[in-house]
């Protein structure tokens, strides 16, 4: 079974609003996140929000919701951000599989 596309969601490669099923939300998330951060990538909180904007009005609020729904990890201060989950939307010849995580980047 194929993974449905989640860019049917954004209007000229923006997302403008939310999808209303909760399955469509979870998977267009899934794809933002594997758009602005690589696996093990440490990010500063100004960095990600600045990659967010390129696909979203609202680059604070999808952070959030990507740290609530465990895509993405930040440390205690909110300084440094970076993805814990492999998705469907990655090609890793590692042998994990979708929603796997991975191990926090090493300082």
């Amino acid at each position: 079974m194929s993974t449905p596309d989640p860019t049917r969601f954004l209007v000229r490669g923006r997302l403008e609003r939310l999808p209303r099923r909760a399955a469509d939300r979870d998977l267009l998330f899934a794809y933002v996140a594997t758009r602005v951060l690589v696996l093990d990538e440490p990010v500063t909180e100004r960095e990600l929000t600045d990659r967010l904007a390129t696909f979203v009005d609202d680059p604070v609020g999808v952070r959030r919701d990507l740290v609530d729904r465990g895509l993405v990890t930040r440390t205690r201060d909110g300084a440094t951000y970076w993805r814990t989950l492999v998705t469907v939307f990655d090609e890793l010849g590692d042998g994990r599989g979708p929603d796997e995580p991975v191990s926090p980047p090493s300082s």
